[in-house]
């Protein structure tokens, strides 16, 4: 792995990670693919890490979800906290849909609609990148799987006037 690209102007690390996540993100459809598959991914990874069993003097299902969110979002919180705010919102809510689905279907049932939103939302993410003729970032570098949610979150945060 490397670190943040030192060739991108810019003052904080948030804005030379997203910089240079758009730089691999510039055709239109690509964005709009983005902006669908990456919650789906988010949420299915969440909901794989949900369903793996957690021993009763640990916690509750969930707990291993909840870690991995409680962890991601002390990452975002680091990078700026507005944009660590709104990504622990996104975390509470996947988990709370989460939650009611697995109270809903089952664990078996959540794994495997869990497996199949992964997976049809990564074909949909290299069909975009097709378009772009760019490889994915992640491929550069592993910490772009974590900047590619906070990347659509800051979209949004951005198209509502709120500062990252």
């Amino acid at each position: 792995m490397h670190a943040i690209p030192d060739s991108l102007p810019a003052d904080r690390p948030v804005d030379r990670w997203f910089g240079s996540y758009s730089n691999d993100h510039q055709n239109a459809l690509n964005q709009q693919i983005h902006v669908v598959c990456v919650p789906l991914i988010l949420w299915s990874v969440i909901a794989l890490l949900w369903v793996i069993p957690v021993p009763a003097m640990l916690g509750r299902p969930g707990a291993w979800a909840g870690l991995a969110m409680a962890m991601a979002s002390l990452f975002y919180w680091r990078l700026s906290r507005p944009l660590g705010a709104a990504m622990l919102l996104q975390f509470v809510l996947m988990g709370f849909i989460t939650h009611l689905l697995m109270q809903g279907l089952g664990a078996s049932s959540l794994l495997w609609l869990a497996v199949g939103v992964f997976v049809l939302a990564w074909i949909g993410q290299f069909i975009g990148h097709k378009y772009e003729g760019k490889k994915p970032s992640f491929l550069t570098d592993l910490v772009y799987l974590l900047i590619g949610p906070a990347w659509v979150v800051g979209k949004l945060m951005r198209r509502l006037g709120i500062a990252l």
